[in-house]
């Protein structure tokens, strides 16, 4: 008899039939072979025996252990026709007949595999025991389930399927030897056959249809249609942002998705789950107008800012600058915590690029609108040292209002390179205020003009032609500078050091590289020439000798003078004295 073996498009292979070979090895005492069947009426039923009437003149026993039991009794009970056949012909036990119940099951059994295996029908099996190769399942006898049959994947444990019922198709089935090999596989293919048929004659470019997420990638979630699988590409979950296909749609969920692409040669299927619904997009600006307040969820935080879903679909972004008016907040971690639900204002709206702009600091009112009328110029305030850059120092005074104070203005009389010299981060500092341009957010501040200018002081209250003590400070090639006050210098070029002294110093110090004036000792200068734009000074200590000498030359020149004129009216005086006497 030809069996469904020609239908099998995958035979078993070298290595399982060894492990059917081995299966028929261990499995060998459970075949029988057929005898003559006889329909028989149960007479009675016992814990041992069940006597049958066969129609002869000895009636028939079959041993109870060969009918399933219910309590300890044979399953079966007195009228019923079962069938049977004769054991050991012609013997008989204690006045009766031996009858097998089992042998003419089995021929029935073996009747219905082979019509089963002819026809190509399933049957029903129990898996009995894992064995190497596969299963051992029970289909009326023993047969090997190999395990590239048991699914249309290959599984590799297959400890789950123990007990496990399933209808199976019998591959080959030996009668004699009462054998078989089933497939589960097959049926499973041809069951995925009809629903993917079935389901590719319902499937069309903007059909809408329901299937059960398979599984889920980086990219996108697979989704079961009926025996055919499309994709859901992650950007066509929803409308806002998603990460993850896991966080809209699980494993084992029906949802009901539209056909976006179909290629049926390939048979390749796009779907959309967000085009479901209506674009929010679509009337975004006449939802969400500029300089309204909304209320959403932080959905997510990232270093520049933090995600606001507004509804299903729609999410704005609060950039980190946008939440305080200060400028000290380093991650908007410290202002908003996914899951918070936060109220903004509505910034900007861009439909096309589909993205809105919030603010939280905007539910406050801007500080730098009323600084003017806060503070004014000149008056002093006290501020914490923000940040330090080369040009200078940001100074917060209050929240959200930062000021510069520029090198330039941090001392009158020190060259400050770095405000690090003077300022550190965080220390408080009082300043000046020196200009207010709210308009623009700028704020000038000055710590210099927390003292008076030592110059200013310096020219207020000397001029040209002054003496003025000071103590050189330090030597150059052209001369030395002269400290006046605190932080005031003057410079005493060479050619106005005074004397042969200070030529014979310019020549041994043109020499040596000596200073032209010994440092740190005090003399006496002039003031020559004064530059308050220039903040410059010029000294000489020539012009006081000089000056000196001059006066030192007048006043000899009015004591000569002084005699010369007492002694000409002693002459006078006698000359008159001669007339008188007639000498």
């Amino acid at each position: 008899m030809a069996g469904p073996s020609d239908e099998y498009v995958e035979t078993p292979g070298a290595a399982e039939s060894s492990d059917y070979q081995a299966f028929l090895d261990d499995y060998s005492s459970h075949f029988a072979h057929e005898g003559e069947l006889l329909h028989g009426h149960v007479l009675s039923v016992s814990e041992k025996e069940v006597i049958v009437d066969i129609g002869r003149k000895t009636e028939g026993l079959v041993p109870a252990e060969q009918f399933p039991l219910t309590e300890g009794v044979p399953s079966v009970k007195a009228g019923d026709v079962i069938e049977v056949m004769i054991d050991r012909s012609g013997v008989q036990v204690e006045g009766y007949i031996l009858l097998s119940y089992e042998k003419a099951h089995r021929r029935q059994v073996f009747e219905n595999l082979e019509r089963a295996a002819a026809e190509g029908t399933s049957v029903l099996c129990k898996v009995l025991n894992k064995i190497k190769g596969g299963l051992a399942v029970d289909i009326g006898v023993i047969a090997f389930l190999p395990s590239s049959q048991v699914e249309v994947r290959p599984i590799h444990n297959l400890d789950g399927y123990l007990g496990q019922q399933f209808e199976v198709r019998v591959l080959k089935f030996n009668r004699r030897r009462g054998n078989a090999v089933v497939s589960r596989r097959i049926l499973l293919e041809s069951e995925l056959m009809a629903r993917k048929t079935q389901a590719l004659a319902n499937i069309y470019e903007g059909a809408e249809v329901t299937g059960v997420v398979k599984n889920l990638t980086d990219y996108g979630a697979f989704i079961d249609l009926g025996g055919i699988d499309g994709l859901l590409h992650v950007s066509d979950l929803s409308y806002g942002n998603v990460n993850h296909p896991s966080a809209v749609v699980q494993v084992g969920q029906e949802i009901r998705v539209k056909v976006l692409k179909f290629d049926r040669e390939k048979e390749r299927i796009s779907l959309g789950l967000k085009q479901m619904r209506p674009d929010p997009w679509a009337e975004i600006e006449t939802h969400y107008p500029p300089q309204s307040r909304v209320i959403g969820r932080i959905v997510s935080v990232t270093d520049y800012g933090a995600f606001v879903e507004l509804e299903p679909g729609v999410e704005g972004l609060i950039h980190i600058s946008e939440m305080t008016w200060s400028r000290r907040m380093k991650h908007p971690a410290k202002v908003v915590k996914a899951g918070d639900q936060v109220e903004a204002v509505v910034l900007d709206v861009k439909p096309r690029d589909r993205r809105i702009s919030l603010g939280i600091k905007q539910l406050e009112a801007d500080p730098w609108t009323t600084v003017a009328d806060r503070y004014s110029i000149g008056s002093v305030v006290e501020g914490r040292v923000r940040k330090l850059a080369d040009f200078g120092a940001f100074i917060e005074i209050e929240e959200g209002i930062d000021g510069l104070v520029h090198v330039s203005d941090m001392s009158w009389t020190a060259h400050i390179k770095h405000p690090s010299e003077l300022v550190k981060k965080g220390q408080i500092v009082q300043a000046v205020i020196l200009n207010i341009d709210a308009p623009n957010r700028r704020l000038s501040l000055g710590i210099k003009q927390l003292q008076p200018d030592a110059w200013e002081t310096f020219f207020r209250t000397h001029q040209i032609g002054e003496i003025v003590k000071g103590r050189v400070s330090r030597s150059a090639s052209f001369g030395v500078f002269v400290e006046l006050t605190s932080g005031v210098e003057g410079l005493c070029h060479r050619s106005e050091i005074s004397g042969e002294g200070g030529k014979r110093r310019n020549a041994k110090a043109s020499q040596s590289e000596e200073p032209a004036l010994p440092i740190g000792q005090e003399f006496n200068f002039k003031i020559i020439k004064m530059n308050e734009p220039q903040r410059r000074i010029g000294l000489s200590l020539r012009a006081i000798t000089e000056e000196d000498e001059r006066n030192r030359l007048q006043d000899y020149r009015r004591q000569a003078a002084a005699a010369t004129s007492t002694v000409g009216d002693a002459v006078k005086h006698h000359e008159s004295e001669d007339k008188i006497t007639g000498k």
